[in-house]
């Protein structure tokens, strides 16, 4: 899994491993493996990783840059980037690892998204926004392509998660106000998620989002 180093990516690898997966964890500093999502090559040897570690069975998507920034202080190089890292690396993925899954018979794939993708307004930057949609639209469409190979491909949209990121990026205290349960989403809710879309009993979910928001969308 990608992003695995800190924050949710973290919890996520924790979870996993603790249900008995043997993960490989990938990040661009302190894990199992060093990935630069944004480059071919390095999904390539990951997913050489990958078989390494036994037989090949999910892909977790959680690497991404978030940024807060205003509308017209986005710089192209900023937005090209942002969405390199959060749109280009999982189809990166999905094209390298999807292919492996299938010609092992099946497996899993699931993307973190965001509740951004759905807001006009928040604390992260309308590219981070923007990636994360096209991620959704992403998932959909691995989905089908991946379908008749037996490997789902399904996404979880968070709502602002309870970590390290939200206390640097923006105010938890109002984060929490804004959901109408009062309080930031529980990254170990979302790793159970993602337990559960990577077993046997997820097997006829494909092409799912599962927004997981504390209710702020009602």
């Amino acid at each position: 899994m990608t992003g695995a180093a800190r924050g949710l990516g973290a919890t996520i690898a924790t979870r996993l491993r603790e249900g008995g997966y043997a993960v490989v964890g990938a990040d661009l500093v302190s894990t199992e493996l060093t990935l630069d999502v944004r480059e071919p090559a390095g999904w390539a040897a990951a997913a050489r990783a990958l078989e390494g570690a036994g037989e090949p069975w999910a892909l977790v998507n959680c690497a991404a840059r978030t940024l807060v920034r205003d509308f017209f202080a986005i710089e192209p190089e900023e937005w090209d980037d942002v969405l390199a890292v959060n749109l280009r690396g999982p189809f990166l993925g999905i094209r390298e690892v999807g292919r492996t899954l299938a010609a092992h018979g099946g497996g899993r794939i699931v993307n973190i998204s965001s509740d951004a993708a759905y807001k006009g307004f928040g604390a992260t930057g309308a590219h981070y926004a923007v990636s994360k949609a096209g991620l959704l639209t992403l998932t959909r469409r691995a989905a089908a392509a991946l379908a008749a190979e037996h490997v789902t491909v399904n996404a979880i949209a968070p709502g602002t998660i309870d970590g390290e990121t939200v206390r640097e990026l923006a105010d938890p205290v109002a984060e929490a106000a804004a959901a109408p349960t009062g309080r930031l989403v529980d990254p170990d809710g979302i790793a159970s998620l993602v337990a559960w879309l990577l077993s046997d009993a997820a097997a006829d979910t494909t092409g799912s989002v599962f927004r997981i928001d504390g209710g702020a969308s009602l």
